[in-house]
């Protein structure tokens, strides 16, 4: 629970912006700022792609919440902006953002810590075509997921099961990412761990168990239709949620994350061991959005969640200060 008696001043609620989920982040952008005013914040609503960013040192905003999801927004670039105008805003800092909004970067740092995620293999521009679509094929085997590297909300990303499919799943996700990640499917329970906090005070919120249709939790099973189950508490056996907690938080911790944030991972249905697919450092706030859903389960209201992320506003270097202190 946030103390009433904090001051935020003047709230710029970011959202909007020019990526491929602009309307989503609008969607989050709508929901934060109502709970923000209901709950007496001065807060205002700022588009990025409408208006510049020295708007906001002008019109005197002291905080941002950040609503933006995808590139400049959830990529360390909009992070980079608010720190030269010493503004504090909510999420993970530049570095941890740049990383995580990037599938393979974030990949190399958990292998590098020994945590385990789905093996892949990375097309660069130029090498989109059918041969590399079939030394894939020959590396990783079929089913594999094709997406592009730095996109969210399941855009562009493509289950291919067979040989026919591929070239076209690398072409579609190319036209998002020059960078396209092709990864092993790991086949089994699709769960997702938010976590509220910075470094060892960071806190995992319940898992959740996604249980789309067909297995296809694509854009529109996320935000536009009701045909999608989440299951929490989430049912899995005894011990794994703990396990998948503990892995999130580590996973988080590893890439310098902070704020809050949500990793999504898939448990491999013979083996439940666990893997790591990605971490959102800007999650949904819809009302089809999972980190208002785990929290509510622990008894965080909307509302309270909104203002517990904004109270945690800062900025890297506060951040390197405070650690210091």
């Amino acid at each position: 629970m946030v103390q009433q008696d904090i001051q935020f001043g003047k709230v710029a609620v970011l959202m909007g912006g020019q990526s491929g989920e602009r309307k989503v982040s609008q969607m989050s952008g709508e929901g934060v700022l109502q709970a923000l005013r209901s709950r007496g914040v001065d807060a205002h609503a700022f588009d990025p792609a409408e208006q510049p960013m020295d708007d906001l040192r002008r019109q005197q905003f002291e905080r941002c919440f950040i609503a933006l999801h995808g590139r400049y927004g959830e990529d360390g670039t909009v992070q980079g902006a608010l720190e030269l105008l010493g503004i504090a805003y909510t999420g993970s800092g530049v570095m941890a953002s740049a990383l995580a909004i990037d599938k393979v970067m974030t990949k190399r740092v958990w292998q590098a810590e020994g945590l385990p995620t789905p093996r892949y293999v990375l097309l660069r521009q130029g090498e989109h075509d059918a041969e590399h679509a079939r030394a894939v094929m020959a590396e990783l085997g079929l089913p594999v997921i094709v997406k592009p590297v730095r996109e969210g909300s399941s855009l562009g990303v493509t289950k291919v099961t067979n040989v026919e499919q591929m070239q076209k799943a690398v072409a579609e996700a190319a036209e998002l990412d020059a960078d396209v990640l092709c990864e092993q499917c790991i086949e089994g329970d699709e769960v997702t761990c938010p976590v509220l906090g910075d470094g060892a005070a960071a806190r995992a919120l319940p898992v959740i168990h996604i249980v789309a249709p067909a297995g296809n939790y694509d854009y529109d099973n996320k935000y536009f239709t009701d045909v999608t189950e989440y299951r929490v508490p989430c049912g899995l056996p005894t011990g794994e949620e703990e396990a998948i907690q503990a892995l999130a938080l580590k996973a988080y911790r590893v890439l310098g994350c902070r704020g809050w944030g949500r990793l999504d991972v898939m448990i491999d249905a013979n083996t439940r061991q666990p893997y790591l697919l990605e971490v959102n450092t800007s999650p949904g706030m819809t009302s089809h959005s999972l980190v208002p859903m785990a929290a509510r389960a622990v008894g965080i209201s909307y509302e309270d969640l909104c203002l517990q992320v904004l109270a945690s506003a800062t900025l890297d270097y506060a951040a390197l200060v405070k650690g210091r202190a």
